[in-house]
């Protein structure tokens, strides 16, 4: 489903832009891998993290901040442990994304010139930070995936070991779910099996390059 006013394409740009949005648990990498099987490619923000957090100057800046707590037992950053200080510390966690977010723009502009290069149908950024990172600014259009709470709730429980009470906590840590919903540019539900929505997804990208490709 289409809003009014979709973004329009970006000035230079020869392949459209996707973000995706949407709940924890709402299935926006199963949207992705749909997307990807239609030969579109997908910059993940997972995959980007842990690159960003391999590296060295990052590493040592890391430490510096929260000293050596934060590293695992092989002198890498311990992820479980930075979430715990970045998820109870607003500030805190503006401060990593500071520190992250460069690397997560080069990934992109990396991959558009990528696409560019092999006529793909579009670039997928698949972040779950897309609005609070600005993500969205350099996207044509912006997907919000939806699904009930209810089989959110169960399909993190079932892939992340997550109770009702941690989903919640995560959620807070974003923006509220309705926000996300009214500044994206299209919903596609995600209620069902990952084939079914392989014709959706396909027929909402058909829609999003027409007007990509009319301007």
């Amino acid at each position: 489903m289409s809003t009014p006013a979709p973004r329009g394409r970006r000035s230079g740009r020869l392949v459209p832009v996707i973000g995706l949005a949407g709940g924890i648990g709402a299935g926006k990498s199963a949207v992705a891998r749909a997307l990807a099987s239609l030969g579109c490619l997908v910059t993940e923000s997972d995959a980007q993290t842990r690159a960003a957090l391999a590296d060295e100057a990052v590493r040592h800046t890391i430490v510096e901040w929260w000293g050596e707590g934060v590293l695992d037992a092989g002198g890498a950053i311990d992820r479980s442990a930075l979430a715990r200080i970045v998820f109870n510390d607003p500030r805190e966690r503006a401060r990593l994304e500071t520190l992250l977010h460069p690397f997560a723009h080069r990934a992109r502009d990396e991959i558009i010139e990528r696409a560019e290069r092999e006529h793909a149908p579009a670039v997928v950024i698949d972040a779950p930070l897309l609005f609070e990172a600005g993500l969205d600014a350099g996207c044509d259009r912006v997907v919000f995936v939806d699904a009930p709470r209810e089989l959110r709730l169960e399909r993190v429980r079932t892939t992340r070991g997550w109770d009702a009470d941690e989903l919640d906590r995560r959620e807070k840590a974003q923006l509220p779910l309705e926000d996300k919903r009214r500044r994206s540019d299209d919903i596609l539900v995600n209620a069902g099996h990952e084939e079914d929505l392989i014709p959706r997804v396909e027929a909402l990208l058909s829609e999003i390059r027409q007007a990509f490709e009319t301007g």
